[in-house]
């Protein structure tokens, strides 16, 4: 018989959105009847804006027709929405052919571990997006779990964390960063709410270019950034070009958690350490194992990109934006300590001295309020929970409300 793959034996539990959904479901089954209002998931719940949605439908009846019909396209997106991102999101500082249309940023950064593979290790800010590690994990570049009492945390062997928290001002010691490896970075930050000012990205590029590691820096939650001081883009820092892939995504800014579309940036500056490029690797993984994104969904990103699609991305993002506010002000009413939520759609509470799984439980007992424990994001994540904006605002306002049973 043919055996199981041991890296997936190697993952320490379910995987965390899975596994709250799980214990939903199990409270649901013991309380028939109760509302729960969930401020969990990151999931967008208001519809796509009509000029985006337009170009959504007329992509769909565009395929019903014969002299619009299309069939594939060309692994790496449609050119034009290359060049559009290349133009209005990075305004000329990446070139369109550095541009490569997928199917989501989470995907992304599945079929970047493919590209680098097993023999290359990683650091991860702790806490962190769940998908850097497990995908190390499932990859191989992580090995087993390492047991730490008092924790219900992932932590694996041959991950290095970059921890983050109120004491170090949410941004790691960069010392911490071993040479020739991957640093997953964040920022705003998933799920901290944090987003790294100028000096502090210029730091972490100076500290990749020095060891010889690559930077994944995640920036799906740009749009969310309101303070102009501070950068949308890794590449809006020097020497960035030659050490920094950037992976982004239309989902939390244009509500396209559904539709599935983001893209990546790979710097024809960017060499493995022998010289070869990693864009051209890049662009051959994608033709290899990828049909490319949707058409249907590509018509919608190039809509998103026009001056009436940035607009509603503008309104969109200024509701979730609204209803982080409303979380912070509520926790803060409770004496809770909490960041974020002010250039970025997450809050992120402290509860010291407390396991995030109890504090999670207890919120659903006392509040019927859907949260997620920190724990599941990593270590150093063990004494918090993570708040999302993303819901109805009369949700999100019943919601605060109800968090005042924690008192």
């Amino acid at each position: 018989m043919v055996h199981r793959n041991p890296c997936i034996a190697n993952i320490k539990t379910a995987y965390l959105f899975p596994e709250i959904a799980r214990r939903r479901r199990e409270y649901e089954a013991a309380h028939p009847g109760a509302k729960i209002i969930s401020l969990g998931v990151g999931n967008t719940t208001e519809p796509v804006f009509p000029h985006i949605g337009g170009a959504l439908s007329a992509g769909a009846l565009a395929l019903a027709a014969l002299e619009t019909y299309t069939g594939y396209g060309d692994e790496q997106g449609l050119t034009a929405l290359r060049e559009k991102i290349a133009a209005v999101l990075y305004k000329g500082m990446i070139a369109a052919d550095e541009v490569f249309i997928s199917d989501g940023a989470k995907c992304d950064i599945g079929r970047l571990q493919l590209l680098f593979g097993a023999g290359t290790g990683a650091a991860v800010q702790d806490p962190s997006y769940p998908v850097y590690v497990d995908g190390s994990v499932l990859i191989g570049a992580a090995g087993g779990p390492i047991q730490r009492a008092g924790a219900d945390s992932a932590a694996y062997r041959g991950l290095t964390y970059l921890p983050c928290a109120a004491e170090n001002n949410y941004f790691p010691d960069l010392d911490l960063i071993p040479p020739d490896c991957l640093v997953y970075f964040c920022s705003p930050n998933n799920p901290t709410g944090v987003a790294s000012d100028r000096k502090q990205l210029a730091a972490l590029v100076e500290a990749a270019r020095g060891r010889g590691s690559i930077i994944i820096f995640d920036s799906a939650y740009c749009e969310y950034i309101r303070d102009p001081r501070l950068p949308r883009s890794i590449y809006e820092i020097e020497g960035a070009k030659s050490c920094a892939i950037e992976v982004n995504s239309f989902s939390k800014s244009a509500g396209f958690t559904g539709v599935r579309l983001g893209w990546s940036v790979v710097p024809k500056d960017l060499k493995y350490a022998s010289g070869e490029s990693v864009n051209a690797d890049w662009n051959r993984i994608c033709a290899t194992i990828f049909n490319g994104a949707s058409n249907i969904a590509q018509a919608g990103g190039l809509a998103a990109l026009d001056d009436e699609g940035l607009k509603e991305i503008r309104a969109l993002t200024d509701f979730y934006l609204g209803n982080a506010k409303l979380i912070r002000e509520a926790l803060r009413h409770l004496g809770i300590s909490c960041v974020g939520g002010d250039n970025s759609p997450y809050v992120w509470a402290h509860f010291p001295g407390r396991e995030s799984w109890d504090v999670f439980s207890e919120i659903l007992e006392k509040c019927r309020v859907l949260s997620t424990p920190g724990a599941g994001f990593g270590p150093a994540g063990r004494d918090c929970i993570r708040f999302s904006a993303f819901g109805h605002r009369a949700d999100v306002e019943e919601a605060c409300t109800q968090l005042g049973n924690l008192k």
